[in-house]
């Protein structure tokens, strides 16, 4: 089955997105998930001058191989430009496995380890009572697990808070990046207070999450977690950044908070020591992000020998692709723990017919074959990409901080 067709359609119903597609002699085709945010035609540019003249003509079947051929042959290996532009070739190579063989993706996998597969959405408000609104509106649609952010008295933006109440958190909505301010002491301590208002109005069986997002040291990521103990997190997220591993060491020292890390990770390389040293609970690598289906199986394979259950990144700024692939995956995975979901605009779920669905806190990834996910290539093209880059942060002094 070679193939004998690859582009990259590029669209913004909403965000921009970078979609893959695959053809093949017999007339198969398989798409995958290519985006990166605020980068998304660094990795165009990478797919269309150096992974899709290596593509045609090669057998679609070899996935293995094309994965290794496009990780050790590039030389310069990893990085989140080349782990994108593999993880599109390799979801979209699974794509028509699974179409081929005539069925779901997860059946290919080796079947199914659940039934379904628990989301957490994304609550938000300028402070604790719109928060609080926030979190009983996810809770009436069914969701058993929210992640909750508020506003911080004293900062004008916060990250994963919209402008204004009722409307979509978009971070990337300039084409230059917009520069917020950022004071860890006054988010230290307001911090705790959402998570005891959240736990008196909805009680302990909600599932309840936060993401510091990399913008504390591990000392005050140790204060934070253990802080909020007493409201026992499902996670604190991000808390520190992860170049340095033995960070989160230090946090486990003082805290019994779980720890998930992992969205801005491009390969096993990136957790390795972090999952040998059980200094997290949660691993939150994405297919679009970490080489696809092939290099996250390998992840999760290392992280279930150390009790590390999956997490995995699934904002908005990841298309349906991405989304309906991760379902599959999860409904395999057998560590799994959870995966975060933000709902795609009216725009984007048309560009992308899917056969996933929510129900009651859950998806079902769905019977078609392959991921169950396509491109209306023809819609795609009323929505232009549109240039777009994410803030950058910098301390009430001016310096510049992690966003």
């Amino acid at each position: 089955m070679l193939i004998t067709r690859a582009r990259v359609i590029v669209c913004c119903p909403g965000r921009n997105l970078v979609t893959l597609k695959i053809e093949t002699a017999d007339g198969c085709h398989g798409i995958g998930d290519a985006t990166l945010n605020g980068r998304e035609q660094a990795v165009v540019a990478y797919l269309e001058a150096h992974v899709i003249p290596a593509l045609v003509g090669r057998d679609a079947q070899a996935i293995e191989d094309i994965w290794q051929f496009l990780y050790r042959g590039a030389y310069w290996r990893r990085g989140p430009v080349t782990m994108a532009a593999i993880a599109a070739v390799d979801v979209a190579l699974w794509d028509i496995k699974a179409k081929t063989a005539g069925m779901p993706l997860y059946q290919l996998l080796g079947g199914r380890s659940r039934d379904r597969v628990m989301v957490y959405g994304h609550a938000t408000g300028r402070d604790i009572e719109s928060c609080l609104d926030e979190v009983a509106r996810h809770v009436e649609l069914g969701y058993r697990a929210v992640r909750v952010q508020c506003g911080i008295p004293g900062i004008a933006t916060t990250y994963g808070v919209a402008k204004r109440d009722g409307e979509r958190y978009e971070p990337a909505d300039a084409e230059l990046p917009a520069e917020h301010v950022w004071d860890t002491a006054k988010y230290l301590n307001h911090v705790p207070k959402l998570f005891a208002a959240v736990r008196e109005r909805f009680g302990d069986d909600l599932h309840v999450l936060h993401d510091a997002h990399h913008r504390l040291t591990p000392i005050e990521a140790a204060r934070l977690g253990k802080a909020v103990e007493p409201y026992h997190l499902f996670w604190l997220e991000d808390c520190v950044p992860a170049e340095n591993p033995s960070a989160f060491a230090l946090i486990r020292q003082h805290t019994t908070t779980p720890l998930a890390v992992g969205e801005v990770f491009n390969s096993i390389h990136d957790c390795r020591e972090l999952i040998e040293s059980q200094s997290i609970d949660y691993i939150r690598a994405s297919l679009t992000h970490a080489g696809g289906i092939t290099h996250m199986r390998r992840i999760a394979d290392l992280a279930a020998l150390h009790h590390v259950r999956t997490g995995c990144h699934g904002a908005t700024d990841l298309s349906p692709v991405c989304m309906g692939a991760a379902l599959h995956f999860d409904t395999w995975v057998p560590n799994f723990g959870i995966q975060e979901h933000m709902p795609h605009d009216e725009a984007t779920e048309a560009v992308f017919p899917h056969a996933y669905r929510f129900d009651d806190g859950h998806f079902m990834a769905g019977e078609n074959p392959g991921h169950g996910v396509d491109i209306d290539e023809a819609l795609a093209e009323q929505y232009p990409y549109r240039p777009a880059s994410l803030p950058v942060n910098r301390l009430e002094d001016g310096t510049l901080w992690h966003w």
